[in-house]
C-alpha cells in the first residue's frame, strides 16, 4: 500500500475504473448473448409474448432488435376510442 494518502486513493480509484470497464464489457456481452438467444427463439416461432417475459426486456426492445434483423412485425392496430367496444 502507498504511503501518502493520495497515491492510496489514486490506486484505489484505477481499482474502481478498471472493475468498471470489466463490468460494462461483462454486460455488453451478456445483451449481445440475450439478443442472439430471443432472435433464435423468435426464429423458432416461440410466443413472443413469453420470449419477451423470459427475457426480461420491453416490447420496444423485442421489436426493435425484430426489425434490425428483417423479421416480420404486424401492424399495429389502431387504438380504441372511448366508449367503442
Amino acid at each position: 500500500m502507498p504511503g501518502i494518502p493520495e497515491e492510496a486513493q489514486a490506486e484505489a480509484l484505477r481499482a474502481v475504473a478498471e472493475a468498471s470497464l470489466r463490468r460494462a464489457e461483462t454486460i455488453a456481452q451478456l445483451d449481445r448473448d440475450l439478443r442472439e438467444a430471443v432472435l433464435a427463439a423468435v426464429r423458432t416461432g416461440a410466443n413472443r409474448s413469453r420470449i419477451r417475459s423470459l427475457a426480461g426486456i420491453s416490447p420496444n426492445t423485442l421489436y426493435g432488435w425484430l426489425a434490425a434483423e428483417g423479421i416480420e412485425i404486424r401492424a399495429k392496430a389502431p387504438a380504441k376510442k372511448k366508449g367503442e367496444s
